[in-house]
């Protein structure tokens, strides 16, 4: 007896074979038509247990179709399937109330355990709330098998309130998601509220995060409201957790586990009702090792966890990212630009330390200054201003040196942020060690503050905050 019976519309007839004779040895019964309106009357009929769909047929696009299909028979899990495989159709997908996402080609043995995954456990999905008109802004690009991935998630989280860890290195986009998950998602009718950690003085955090009362310390003259309460009802998004201090740390720990907080110099408990979306370039569990993270915390941020892919890991995604900032540069007014497959080239070679933030960074610098409208290889590799040609033997011997270098700075600086030795030595220490390093570091890279960072190690926020502190001098060179 089969398993169930499958109704697949795509108008490539490779693909209904393939899928035909795949999910038929997998012991299903298999329908199989090149049109939408043959797998309209089956669904009208009530034949299928399961549907299996391009988004493009000839006769009409299976987003049009899909409310038809879930207001007649909510409880059918439709398959979407697309060779768009954009964010887009990701999104669009999950908002019709498609059961899931699949980019062409897919892998078939992970199409059968979707489909025995729905049709073991069929319930309805969520209902498609019919916002779909913006997806275009959405800035999240690339067609690589990655940031499929990062779709799809991105998809099912979007109707939950479940606490999401996004992790990647410094440029890959983690804000950008943490945006998409709540502008698309279910809280998008409240605010969006971004704080990052490396950015503000650590005695201000607690007060920045949870608001203060008036005559809490010196210079509280009035009563300040914290980040939760201007984000209640919508999203916290939590960036570069790694560098909250402890007792900040303590008390995040109590709105997660109790939902509930207190003001600094406040007694009354405030009910909280804030997604938190957290976000890290750091490796928490080494920060836990080192003391400087609490473990309880982490697994009650990590709930979720995302990882973002570094640009080098992603390198198809660069032909679709230029275009993409082109785009967005001309609408600024800027000049309209091209690339030539050279130049393409060697943007896929190169190593990209500041990820995509360094790739739209180089492709509004190059509208703005270079007349021509096709960008050569020339232009690329003057602009990269270093080999675009990594060996695999040298970003090994980067990555090494970068993290050891990032690891022994972090250690040695966490020991005298426990306060062992004196105050004195510690200002001491800042003015004798910190500031001679960080000026070379800047003086070797002419100022350029995410290359300084890239060979100190460091967090590109970090580095200002001890530029800021430190009071080093801004490097401006005519080179």
């Amino acid at each position: 007896m089969p398993a169930g019976s499958i109704l697949v519309a795509d108008d490539d007839a490779a693909i209904r074979t393939v899928l035909n004779q795949a999910l038929s040895r997998a012991g299903y019964e298999v329908r199989s038509t090149g049109n939408a309106a043959t797998l309209w009357r089956w669904v009208s009929q009530g034949d299928g247990d399961l549907v299996i769909t391009d988004v493009v047929m000839p006769d009409e696009n299976a987003f049009d179709l899909l409310p038809r299909i879930r207001k007649l028979r909510p409880e059918l899990p439709v398959l979407i399937m697309s060779a768009q495989n954009t964010f887009m159709t990701a999104i669009r997908a999950s908002e019709r109330g498609a059961y899931e996402y699949l980019p062409k080609p897919f892998d078939l043995k992970e199409l059968i355990a979707i489909v025995g995954r729905a049709l073991a456990e069929p319930k309805e999905r969520p209902r498609e709330n019919g916002k779909t008109d913006d997806l275009d802004s959405i800035p999240l690009v690339g067609r690589s098998p990655a940031m499929q991935e990062i779709y799809r998630l991105v998809a099912r989280l979007m109707q939950t309130d479940l606490t999401v860890m996004i992790s990647g290195e410094s440029g890959t986009g983690k804000e950008l998601v943490a945006r998409a998950l709540h502008d698309y998602g279910k809280r998008r009718s409240g605010p969006f509220v971004a704080i990052n950690m490396a950015a503000i003085p650590r005695d201000l955090i607690e007060s920045e995060l949870f608001g203060h009362e008036k005559g809490a310390f010196t210079g509280a003259n009035t009563r300040s409201s914290g980040r939760f309460e201007q984000a209640e009802g919508g999203t916290l998004f939590l960036d570069e957790i790694g560098d909250m201090p402890m007792e900040a740390q303590t008390r995040l720990l109590r709105v997660l586990q109790q939902g509930e907080y207190t003001t600094v110099g406040g007694r009354t408990p405030i009910k909280s009702d804030v997604r938190i979306i957290a976000a890290t370039n750091k490796d928490l569990r080494v920060l836990i090792q080192q003391g400087l993270f609490r473990e309880d915390l982490f697994f009650r941020l990590n709930v979720v966890p995302l990882r973002l892919p570094p640009l080098r890991e992603r390198v198809e995604d660069i032909p679709d990212l230029i275009r993409h900032f082109f785009a967005l540069a001309e609408r600024e007014g800027l000049p309209q630009k091209q690339i030539d497959p050279a130049a393409l080239d060697h943007l896929k070679r190169y190593r990209w330390p500041g990820n995509v933030r360094e790739l739209e960074n180089l492709a509004r610098r190059l509208a703005a200054l270079y007349p021509q409208e096709t960008i050569t290889a020339a232009v690329i590799d003057a602009e990269l201003a270093q080999p675009v040609a990594v060996s695999p033997e040298r970003a090994a011997a980067e990555d090494t040196i970068s993290t050891a270098v990032e690891r022994n700075l972090s250690r040695y600086f966490a020991d005298f942020d426990h306060g062992l030795p004196p105050p004195g030595l510690y200002h001491r220490i800042l003015r004798e060690v910190e500031y001679p390093l960080l000026s070379v570091a800047l003086a070797a890279t002419h100022g350029n503050q995410i290359r300084a960072a890239e060979l100190l190690g460091l967090n590109r926020n970090t580095l200002r905050k001890k530029i800021r502190d430190l009071d080093i001098p801004v490097i401006r060179t005519s080179s």
